[in-house]
């Protein structure tokens, strides 16, 4: 089934409209651009204050933080981030409940074991993971292909997902996507991206999702030094980039793949089908969910409230944490007067 036809500066086409410049140039400006100064003291920190914990997953070490008590919120990050994106969102959910955010597999400072990284396996771990922690009653907040990860595992166990807040997420109306020429400027390079050959040199070679998408495209900011570092740090060596490259290429796009194309067609029917509670954080100009998008997403999902957070592009997490963080906050005071156990 086709996605519905909405009209959205889709997935990461941002990267040239946005910076305005050739994806070289780009990567040349990075390291001596100073960070944008912000004025709301205390909101972005480049700090994660949070314990690190790990646990054997499927034979490997996954790396998470757990604290509090409660409902419990599980935060689930995207391409190439970690449970690092959400530091400053958690903050404000923090005091209202147990916070969990694990590292995907191959992500932040998990495992990278010799795997094909596609989504049904990251969703292997995933959900092996919610098993190991025996974590009940969840309320998922999402993100990029933890969104999919996310809506994914609430569609197929209903009666263990109370809520979910998402945010530029990979669901219709942004996917499956006919085409790569719906991306306008930037469709040339997830061409480039999903070209075996091609790819390999500018994902992992060329470390571009990082240093370009990352550090100037899809973020309004200019993030620090230290900030970067840290999304730098799983990703030193070549060798370890494989589980970046394969994001791109799990994009349900043309049909392919088929398999994807299924994920994201079941989650758009649980979407519109499911009573469960949901939250849908968006910002402007945004990338896969801009404001056009969200309002048609309240049109046709059930139960869900649109909130906007502010102007963001894709990482809207390191924009407007207490946005996001607030948002939440006052979405779940309303399940609990409405009493959602």
């Amino acid at each position: 089934m086709a996605s519905p036809s909405v009209k959205t500066t889709t997935g990461l086409a941002v990267v040239l409209a946005l910076t305005g410049l050739p994806v070289t140039t780009a990567m040349a400006a990075q390291g001596t651009s100073e960070s944008m100064q912000d004025y709301r003291p205390g909101v972005l920190s480049a700090e994660f204050p949070y314990e690190s914990k790990y646990m054997e997953i499927l034979g490997s070490e996954m790396h998470y933080i757990d604290q509090g008590e409660g409902d419990v919120f599980l935060f689930l990050h995207g391409n190439p981030t970690s449970s690092y994106l959400w530091r400053n969102v958690m903050r404000y959910v923090a005091p209202h409940g147990r916070i969990v955010a694990v590292d995907n597999i191959g992500f932040g400072k998990s495992d990278k074991p010799d795997v094909d990284y596609t989504f049904q396996t990251h969703l292997r771990y995933t959900e092996a993971f919610i098993d190991a922690l025996d974590l009940r009653n969840i309320i998922l907040v999402v993100h990029d292909w933890g969104s999919a990860l996310g809506l994914y595992y609430a569609a197929g166990h209903p009666d263990n997902v109370t809520g979910v807040v998402f945010m530029e997420p990979i669901i219709p109306p942004a996917f499956p996507m006919e085409s790569l020429d719906v991306l306008g400027p930037a469709a040339d390079l997830f061409r480039r991206f999903r070209d075996p050959v091609e790819g390999k040199k500018a994902l992992i070679d060329e470390n571009l999702f990082i240093e370009v998408l990352l550090a100037n495209a899809t973020i309004a900011r200019r993030m620090t030094e230290e900030e970067m570092d840290v999304y730098r740090a799983p990703f030193r060596e070549p060798e370890s980039r494989y589980p970046i490259y394969m994001w791109p290429n799990e994009l349900p796009v043309g049909g392919t793949p088929a398999r994807n194309v299924q994920v994201v067609e079941q989650i758009g029917e649980w979407l519109r089908t499911s009573d469960t509670p949901k939250l849908l954080q968006y910002a402007s100009p945004g990338a896969i969910m801009p404001p056009q998008a969200a309002e048609w997403a309240a049109r046709n999902f059930r139960n869900i409230e649109t909130q906007f957070v502010g102007y963001g592009r894709h990482f809207i997490q390191e924009d407007n944490p207490e946005a996001i963080g607030r948002g939440i906050v006052d979405w779940y005071r309303r399940l609990e007067t409405n009493g959602h156990d």
